[in-house]
């Protein structure tokens, strides 16, 4: 394994973060190139526990000679939002200068322009530089993968439909329980790098991408970082490198995804109509029916009348839920993923900010 640090030089005096990438040569040159991050926003570990354990086996493989693609893993991706501290609690997911989700504003450019990404790095501010050089680093692989995790949730993926249903074996590997089909439309890591595949020729979109996958993994929720869960996740995501050839290991065989598969449009936005404390009536992993009370929320506390009911606007299987307990009205309560197209209005990209 070799170590190369990236230094993202601060936007102000003194300040600057070093980024360790680790390298495996494959022995393969044909293999398909490998690229792995974690923890973009930088508080959900999951991720970067499940990295530390991969790379236990990936240098036991290297010493055993059975890597045979190159591999690049980057174990905290995100060291700009690691440093900030909002009164003690870790601001990871929003870029505290600009308020944008440090996953979101990816450069989207076609793949013949890779180079450009890293010209002229001095021009951008720290969190553009970091987001230029790493997905310039996963645009020089085949198959990209960028483990996140939600709040409470299920274990699940958002993959494009390009890469569908090719990618059902990496949903077998990690024992998804759902996977959520993206439209490409967001400017997130995981669809610029697609996006870049997409149009490698400009103008000319290609609807299929074979061999190649980028995909976001949610690990389950922000609190499930225990060594036996990462160690399991880390030998799943090791069954898929093998099935896909990325390492040599005969003994792995992976069933068939049992999971839904459903569109972003059939995936229910739970909302709080109104503000208040809210009672969870349902878990994650729960299959509910048309009309099932899904929560209560506390409007008006002691008051008569002081309560309303959130019910299932259709069937689904509930996919994650927030861990808040006071909800601002029209916030996010859970994501249900259903069989039937949802009536309400979505915009194209991603679900949440």
């Amino acid at each position: 394994m070799d170590i190369t640090h990236l230094t993202i030089d601060g936007d102000t005096p003194g300040i600057a973060w070093r980024l360790p990438v680790l390298h495996f040569t494959g022995s393969k040159p044909d293999a398909p190139k490998i690229y792995i991050q974690a923890a973009l926003h930088a508080g959900e570990l999951p991720g970067t526990a499940l990295a530390h354990f991969l790379c236990e086996r990936l240098r036991q493989a290297e010493a055993e000679g059975t890597v045979l693609s190159d591999i690049i893993v980057v174990p905290h991706a995100n060291p700009i939002g690691a440093a900030q501290s909002h009164f003690g609690e870790m601001q990871g997911r929003f870029d505290l200068g600009t308020r944008t989700n440090f996953n979101r504003d990816f450069p989207l450019i076609s793949a013949r322009d890779r180079h450009l990404l890293l010209e002229n790095l001095e021009r951008y501010p720290a969190a553009d530089r970091l987001k230029r050089q790493l997905i310039h680093m996963a645009l020089g692989a085949d198959l990209v993968i960028d483990l996140h995790c939600d709040d409470e949730s299920l274990q699940y993926a958002y993959i494009d439909e390009a890469f569908w249903p090719e990618a059902a074996d990496l949903a077998a590997a990690l024992n998804m329980d759902a996977v959520l089909l993206s439209d490409g439309e967001s400017s997130a890591f995981e669809e610029a790098v697609s996006f870049a595949w997409k149009y490698e020729v400009p103008g000319e979109k290609k609807a299929h991408l074979s061999g190649k996958l980028s995909v976001t993994v949610e690990l389950r929720g922000t609190r499930d970082v225990y060594p036996e869960m990462a160690k399991r996740d880390a030998e799943g995501l090791w069954r898929f490198l093998a099935a896909r050839g990325a390492v040599r290991d005969d003994h792995v065989s992976l069933p068939s995804f049992a999971g839904p598969a459903v569109p972003l449009d059939n995936v229910e936005m739970i909302r709080a109509p109104q503000a208040g404390t809210v009672l969870f009536l349902r878990n994650i992993g729960e299959r509910v029916n048309e009309g099932d009370r899904l929560a209560t929320i506390i409007t008006a506390p002691g008051m008569p009348d002081g309560t309303i009911d959130v019910h299932a606007p259709q069937a689904g299987l509930i996919v994650t839920r927030v861990s808040d307990r006071l909800v601002r009205r029209r916030g996010d309560l859970m994501k249900v993923a259903c069989d039937r197209p949802s009536t309400a209005a979505r915009k194209p990209g991603t679900l949440e900010d």
